[in-house]
């Protein structure tokens, strides 16, 4: 608490011993204490730099340790409060936010600041005591002192707590900002054979080992705004494209593809295939590729997918302008057919030549009468004729008729059985 006013508080009056103590006494025990403040401020320094022999020793302007500046200021600005008697004591809080920032800079906890400032108000403590018995100050008024101490120190540790918070804020951005630096220049097509030394030390900054292979990720915005995903250390992620992407770090390793899952719950998108840091930009167009294949519905897209998994679909769906061209040409024949009888005879074409069976194999893959095969498969062999036999004219109809399953518009017998 703080050092209290006489309060009446129904028929009884809480007073505060500290005011009851005579003024001379009080002023005799100020003078001293400010007398001494510099000679505790340095024994209070030498304690901790016992106990605590790693921590750094920051200068001012003038050459003294900011800590020393600190920790006087401090007893100063409490030993004159003392005297006044009047409101809380304040310190400037510049110094205590800087202790704070310097430890969320060197990556330490508060505990350790804590713990300091603790040993501080114990050593202060035990000589202000010392001054009291000299200046007899009576007992009770002294534990109101030792109050008064620690409520003060709870104000210094908000000023670092403060300090801490926003030293963690400033470095959190500056990591996003050197982690988006890294993954534009990984992305790039210049990127080219060996990691470059920018690309080496831009790495090193935000202690980013560097991998053999990596994959690329394009992640889906959620209808819901959605916490960023959990994805854990060593894989990058950028959430400030409209797209997020992320760069995985040796994709195949034990448990990663399991931890990425569940780190991604509730996200969709997709993941590139493994690909040599230098060519990560490859595995980024086949992310993209594959995220604009799920937003038009033709590959799944409620969960974050592998492209090496739909490797057929990325591969006949994407270069559409060419497969619909080359389906023109090949199924021509099947112009006059009608729709219903040509997509019959359409699929019965693709069964024929993914069995590279009779009448009762492809039957059964279509789930229909071999009589009702063979009634196809001649009109098929009229349509076409002997170019039905040449294997590049195979190769480019089972080609654009598989290419048509994929985005619906054949039935899929797999899917039937």
């Amino acid at each position: 608490m703080a050092l209290r006013t006489p309060a009446t508080t129904g028929t009884v009056t809480v007073r505060s011993a500290w005011r009851d103590v005579p003024r001379l006494k009080v002023r005799q025990f100020a003078a001293i204490a400010l007398a001494e403040a510099p000679d505790l401020a340095e024994e209070i320094l030498r304690e901790i730099r016992r106990e605590y022999p790693h921590l750094p020793v920051v200068l001012d302007d003038s050459g003294e340790p900011m800590a020393l500046i600190g920790i006087r200021r401090a007893i100063e600005v409490f030993i004159q409060h003392l005297e006044a008697a009047e409101g809380r004591p304040r310190v400037h809080p510049e110094v205590f936010q800087e202790f704070g920032r310097g430890e969320g800079l060197n990556g330490r906890s508060l505990d350790s600041l804590q713990a300091i400032y603790r040993m501080g108000v114990r050593l202060a403590w035990r000589r202000f005591a010392e001054i009291g018995q000299r200046v007899e100050i009576p007992p009770p008024a002294m534990y109101e002192l030792v109050d008064a101490g620690y409520e003060y120190l709870d104000g210094l540790v908000d000023q670092s707590v403060r300090g801490y918070a926003e030293a963690a804020a400033r470095q959190a951005g500056e990591r996003l900002r050197l982690q988006r630096g890294l993954m534009e220049l990984l992305l790039t097509e210049h990127h080219r054979g060996d990691p470059t030394e920018a690309f080496v030390e831009r790495a090193a900054r935000i202690g980013w080992p560097i991998p053999g292979k990596v994959a690329v990720g394009v992640l889906l915005r959620p209808a819901r705004e959605a916490v960023a995903p959990a994805v854990g250390q060593g894989v990058l992620l950028d959430m400030e494209c409209e797209q997020p992407r992320m760069v995985v770090p040796d994709p195949g390793a034990a448990g990663r593809p399991e931890l990425l899952r569940r780190a991604m719950t509730g996200w969709a998108g997709a993941i590139g295939p493994p690909v040599p840091l230098a060519d990560a930009a490859k595995s980024l167009r086949w992310a993209e590729a594959a995220v604009r294949l799920m937003e038009r519905g033709l590959l799944p897209s409620g969960d974050v997918l592998y492209c090496t998994e739909h490797t057929e679909a990325l591969v006949l769906l994407q270069p559409e302008e060419l497969i619909d061209d080359l389906a023109l040409r090949s199924l021509a024949p099947l112009a006059h057919c009608g729709p219903t009888h040509g997509r019959r005879l359409a699929e019965t074409l693709l069964a024929w030549l993914e069995t590279r069976g009779g009448a009762p194999e492809v039957a059964a893959r279509l789930g229909v009468h071999p009589q009702t095969v063979r009634y196809r498969l001649r009109q098929i062999r009229e349509l076409w004729g002997d170019e039905i036999d040449d294997p590049d004219r195979r190769f480019e109809l089972e080609l654009v008729l598989r290419a048509q399953r994929l985005r619906g518009e054949l039935g899929d017998p797999r899917a039937r059985r």
